[in-house]
């Protein structure tokens, strides 16, 4: 196995284990494609199909008894202020909020189990989740590739990707808790 597939099947694990450093992993895998070792898209897809399939089972979960495992995780502070958004929220505009909740801290993971506790139409989940997914992952694989098409130093590309992550994940995360302060 060469060391692009490794990468590839990494991301696909860390993409499946919630609240496991996905955004890093897939900002390597794409400064990695950058540098020509393995195919953007190819990258989009094995991270999109991980996020996906952990979507899926946390939709279950949730639907399943997910609704203690939601006050478990609403203890700590950063992910109560992302729950207490999504939770208002996906009432009203359930397939946009969902979408948006995966650029949110472990908004990915409480959007699925919340979803799953309010016992959302299948469908309309995976629906939203698909979308959500691919937008996020392509987001992430993109800033990757666009830093390590800029500095060719790995080491580099990734502290420049994971600031410019950082930075647009903070103004989110910002808007979120003021629109959540307006409520």
């Amino acid at each position: 196995m060469d060391g692009s597939t490794a990468g590839l099947l990494v991301l696909f694990v860390v993409s499946l284990v919630p609240l496991l450093p996905t955004e890093v992993t897939i900002l390597g895998m794409g400064i990695e494609a950058a540098q020509g070792g393995t195919s953007l898209a190819l990258v989009i897809a094995v991270a999109s199909a991980g996020c996906l399939a952990s979507d899926q089972a946390l939709y279950a979960l949730g639907r399943f008894g997910g609704r203690a495992a939601l006050d478990r995780l609403g203890r700590r502070k950063k992910i109560a202020a992302g729950l207490g958004w999504l939770d208002g929220r996906l009432q009203r505009h359930p397939r946009p909020v969902l979408v948006v909740a995966r650029w949110l801290p472990s908004g990915g993971t409480i959007g699925a189990l919340l979803a799953g506790s309010l016992r959302w139409p299948m469908a309309e989940f995976v629906t939203a989740s698909a979308v959500g997914v691919t937008l996020w992952t392509s987001y992430v694989a993109f800033l990757g590739y666009a830093g390590g098409r800029i500095v060719t130093e790995p080491g580099i590309s990734l502290l420049l990707s994971l600031a410019v992550a950082l930075v647009l994940g903070s103004v989110l995360t910002y808007s979120v808790k003021r629109s959540a302060r307006a409520l």
